[in-house]
């Protein structure tokens, strides 16, 4: 008998806690925000920032990325909302999957320059605090792709080949039941959480800031979704060439990343001077709040790197 990785039974993707429907899917992608808020905190206190920045920046990157993230999957897959007798509401159901990577970086990118910009700290700083820790986030938002039995690709007799039913509408059409399909969740939670270790260790190696970590970032995670996309047979959207979007959008990434490696190592050989913008390292010394504050908010912490010492 051969060997596979079973799916989970259907109604673990979801289940009911009295009125409200609780979707595995999205517990999963809480789980992974959680996390990378977490990471975040702890990296930015070691660049001199208060951990409760952090929030400040999950507040303001998280719905952005969310919405973006899912207009990102609609918009690259129209004929899977927009056909004839579709139900329009669907395009809002994030809860069901297809909520892309891609498009929440964007979002999220525009929300951390929002909090930078209020609290007047340096992006590239939280940038870099946040990329290996988006790496984490995202190994446990795949797990919600295991839960709502999509994300497969190419048939095989692998061992660890993954089954899925013949009645899921992902099912490739004319395959025998029974096929088994590589588990591209699985392979991107190895590929993602062995970068986190490597991403580190670069940065520890070479003391890299000034965005390098994040170049880094969008060279590692590119590199291998671009590959796991290719290879991919699940509905996904077809882009020039007939090259998956996916991968051109991948291969931007790794593009994105050289050049912001090469420009920032250019512009930037040395260490950032500080966190803050306009603010020597002597002002990012740790002060003492006020007890009823539930952490410093961004006013308060531009307010604390301007004033005279």
């Amino acid at each position: 008998m051969r060997t596979s990785i079973p799916s989970p039974p259907q109604q673990w993707a979801q289940f009911q806690i009295g009125p409200v429907t609780i979707h595995t899917y999205a517990l999963c992608i809480i789980a992974g925000i959680i996390v990378a808020t977490l990471i975040l905190g702890r990296r930015l206190k070691r660049r001199g920032i208060e951990t409760g920045f952090a929030i400040d920046i999950a507040l303001w990157s998280v719905p952005l990325g969310i919405v973006c993230a899912r207009f990102y999957h609609v918009f690259t897959h129209v004929e899977d909302y927009f056909a004839p007798g579709d139900n329009l509401w669907n395009v809002f159901a994030i809860w069901d999957g297809g909520n892309a990577l891609y498009g929440s970086l964007i979002g999220g990118t525009v929300g951390i320059l929002i909090a930078c910009r209020r609290a007047r700290v340096r992006f590239w700083s939280v940038a870099d605090a946040l990329a290996p820790a988006l790496l984490v986030a995202q190994s446990l938002g795949r797990l919600g792709n295991y839960f709502n039995h999509e994300l497969f690709g190419l048939p095989t007799t692998l061992p660890w080949g993954l089954q899925i039913e013949a009645t899921n509408p992902k099912f490739p059409p004319g395959m025998a039941p029974g096929t088994l399909f590589q588990p591209l969740f699985l392979y991107e939670i190895i590929w993602n959480l062995l970068g986190f270790a490597v991403i580190l260790w670069f940065e520890r190696r070479f003391t890299l800031q000034w965005g390098k970590v994040l170049a880094l970032y969008l060279i590692w995670y590119g590199t291998g979704r671009s590959y796991l996309e290719s290879i991919r047979i699940d509905p996904s959207s077809i882009g020039f060439f007939n090259i998956p979007a996916n991968v051109w959008a991948s291969l931007a990434a790794v593009a994105l990343g050289i050049i912001l490696l090469i420009v920032q190592a250019k512009r930037h050989p040395g260490a950032e001077p500080s966190a803050f913008i306009g603010t020597s390292r002597a002002a990012l010394e740790p002060q003492e709040s006020d007890s009823s504050e539930r952490y410093p908010t961004s006013s308060s912490r531009a307010r604390e790197a301007q004033a005279p010492r």
